[in-house]
């Protein structure tokens, strides 16, 4: 119990609310309700009708991230007792659901461009004190969400969260907007909250060595608790000797759209979503990242760039994380900030050419658009950097669809020496993630009509044109094969997608520019 020891590289953190697992959308309170009661119960409900259906849908590579519930059917009673908990003990997150959408009926149906003080007492009582109704200069009316009061009422309820520990095996897990987890014996069950102090504690022991007592204390275990992490724990760290430099600037690439931008005084790292299998050889693993991290940087809000699992496993070790400023309480568009406020991290919310500055460098805010199926969404932000002499374009999923934006950006801000672009330019439709926010219903080819896309080639392109950048790279699009149970896709060479990528990569070839389509790892250095 007194031994120093260390956390083991392969150890994962799956962080769940009713034991989903957990993205901005289930977390968030007010959006949080929404999901739960209009998709994630009918879920299980759909499940428990056939789950023999949901099994074989889920094994159906053409089916792949689909709303289907991978879980054998020997297991239903347990799924089962999971929706009888869920239906008796957040039926107050499933009342207030259900009054946004009467309220928002409220409007369609009364509100014609006057006054709308008489349809505050009409409105259901579960929203008192909680929203404000306000037109656009269109008459257009919408609800208006106080969304940190959100969090101080009983629609918050910390007692949905739970962690589960385990080890990463290297075969994917199940997809995560789709699949609960339930209890197994090789997994470590908590029941605590992610702001726990305790989680601090333990995934800290990466880096530094803790003891068996400690962590029982700080994780409030018991003694089978107790005896089960001691197998997650050595006496030995893991960590890369080279996850620091001495001199120059160095990126590294993560895979999907995490870099690691270091100096010798300082660490950025952006959108950070990271493999822990240390032994697969073919990535950059939690192993390489360095001690202590200056600056988070998230892009926007979707599950595979805001990873929770990922982020709970850097707290401690972070001096800031910075977030784009949302719109403030717009359905479609939780903050960040308060979101990650409760879970115990410090905050920088930005706004377009923000700057936040590191020990030998500066990020500024940059703009973002597109990709979020033409939703009034304000929550997301490119960034640039500049540190060790070079100025980098972080371009995550934004699109070219306007290239005089980009002009903007490098009048403001020079020419960019290197652009990560993102180029997932045939996405998935409005419904795949926006589904359970949307009251009204809409049409499938509407729904088809606006997609999650990035940039396609002529639209990645203008971006360079625009930006003069003298490097493009293309982050893999979920491609790396662990990021399977979070992104679902299936690509091969006849893709859309991969097919603009290649002629991204001719149109950069035909002008001198050096370029690549990110996969795994990569570094650069200077």
């Amino acid at each position: 119990m007194s031994d120093e020891l260390f956390l083991r590289p392969k150890v994962i953190v799956e962080p769940l609310v009713d034991r989903f697992y957990v993205w901005p959308h289930t977390l968030a309170p007010v959006q949080a309700a929404m999901n739960l009661a209009f998709l994630q119960v009918p879920l299980l409900e759909s499940y428990l009708q056939s789950p023999k259906v949901h099994v074989a849908a889920s094994s159906n590579p053409e089916l792949r991230g689909g709303y289907f519930i991978n879980i054998a059917e020997e297991r239903a009673d347990e799924v089962r007792d999971l929706l009888a908990t869920i239906k008796r003990e957040r039926a107050g997150m499933i009342r207030f659901a259900e009054a946004i959408a009467e309220g928002q009926e409220l409007l369609r149906a009364n509100a014609t461009g006057f006054d709308l003080t008489p349809l505050y007492p009409k409105l259901p009582p579960e929203l008192a004190g909680l929203v404000e109704l306000a037109y656009d200069t269109d008459n257009q009316a919408q609800i208006r969400f106080m969304e940190p009061l959100a969090y101080h009422s009983d629609i918050y309820q910390e007692e949905r969260q739970s962690v589960q520990l385990s080890f990463e095996t290297g075969i994917e897990r199940p997809f995560i907007l789709s699949t609960p987890r339930l209890p197994s014996p090789d997994v470590l069950e908590l029941d605590i909250p992610f702001r726990h102090a305790g989680l601090e504690a333990l995934f800290k022991a990466r880096v530094q060595p803790t003891t068996l007592a400690k962590l029982r204390e700080a994780l409030e275990l018991d003694d089978a608790q107790t005896k089960q992490l001691s197998g997650m724990l050595s006496d030995r760290p893991s960590l890369a000797e080279d996850r620091h430099i001495d001199a120059g600037g160095r990126i590294r690439y993560f895979g999907h759209a995490c870099l690691v931008l270091q100096t010798p005084e300082a660490a950025v790292v952006t959108d950070p979503f990271i493999s822990a299998d240390n032994t697969a050889g073919d990535r950059y693993t939690l192993d390489d990242l360095p001690d202590y991290i200056d600056l988070v940087l998230i892009t926007h809000g979707h599950q595979d760039h805001i990873v929770l699992e990922t982020l709970l496993q850097l707290r401690g070790r972070v001096g800031q994380i910075v977030v784009p400023r949302s719109s403030r309480g717009n359905l479609a568009d939780p903050s960040m900030a308060l979101m990650l406020k409760h879970q115990g991290f410090p905050v920088i919310e930005v706004d377009d050419f923000d700057e936040v500055e590191f020990p030998g460098g500066k990020i500024t805010a940059t703009p973002f658009l597109g990709e979020h199926c033409d939703l009034d969404i304000r929550g997301k932000s490119t960034y640039w950097a500049e540190f060790a002499g070079k100025k980098v374009y972080i371009g995550a999923d934004s699109s070219g669809i306007d290239p005089v934006l980009y002009r903007y950006v490098q009048r403001h801000l020079g020419t960019a020496d290197i652009a990560f672009l993102g180029m997932e330019c045939d996405g998935a439709p409005l419904t795949w993630l926006y589904q359970a926010l949307l009251t009204k219903p809409v049409t499938k080819k509407m729904s088809h009509s606006r997609k999650l896309s990035g940039s396609n080639a002529a639209q990645a392109a203008d971006i360079m044109v625009e930006l003069g950048a003298k490097e493009a790279y293309v982050y893999a699009m979920g491609e790396e094969p662990w990021l399977g149970h979070v992104m679902a896709t299936t690509y091969t060479e006849d893709t859309y997608q991969i097919k603009q990528i290649d002629e991204f990569m001719t149109w950069c070839k035909d002008r001198g520019i050096k370029a690549g389509h990110l996969y795994g790892q990569q570094e650069w250095r200077w």
